[in-house]
């Protein structure tokens, strides 16, 4: 990323540097532990900015093409129904985006069922296993392997 500093809290507490798919210059891509659905990330600002409209010019010039390699890695993943982006800053400070692919039927992944409770409305972000060690591993090289 285009920083020296060390890594904020919010990108530590969503596993960095463990659970990156891809780091931008002003954004980081990683694989939500908390798997509310199958291949659910964050996308976490670089910056040190607690309000959207703190980020630098250049962090919303880069975001489109974030976005764009965002939904092309995870389609290339799995074939999601829709695609959520849900900027709710209210547990973590630093920017970011809980991104979820929404499915309208179970995905089954490495041997574990992965569920939509919520299909068709709001996805529920308490739902789905947690991920650590070899099983986030394995996500993770599976979506870096599907990166544009």
């Amino acid at each position: 990323m285009g920083t020296s500093s060390p890594p904020h809290d919010t990108l530590v507490k969503f596993g960095y540097p463990e659970s990156v798919v891809r780091e931008y210059r002003h954004w980081a891509v990683l694989v939500r532990p908390k798997q509310a659905t199958l291949g659910a990330l964050v996308l976490v600002c670089a910056e040190d900015a607690t309000a959207f409209s703190e980020i630098s010019d250049e962090a919303f010039g880069e975001l489109g093409s974030v976005i764009r390699d965002i939904e092309t890695g995870l389609r290339r993943f799995r074939q999601y129904d829709k695609i959520n982006y849900l900027m709710l800053m209210m547990v973590d400070r630093e920017v970011h985006y809980h991104v979820l692919p929404r499915y309208a039927n179970d995905q089954t992944h490495d041997g574990e069922v992965f569920f939509d409770p919520g299909w068709p409305a709001a996805p529920d972000l308490s739902a789905g296993p947690e991920l650590e060690g070899d099983a986030l591993a394995r996500i993770v090289q599976e979506l870096r392997a599907e990166w544009p």
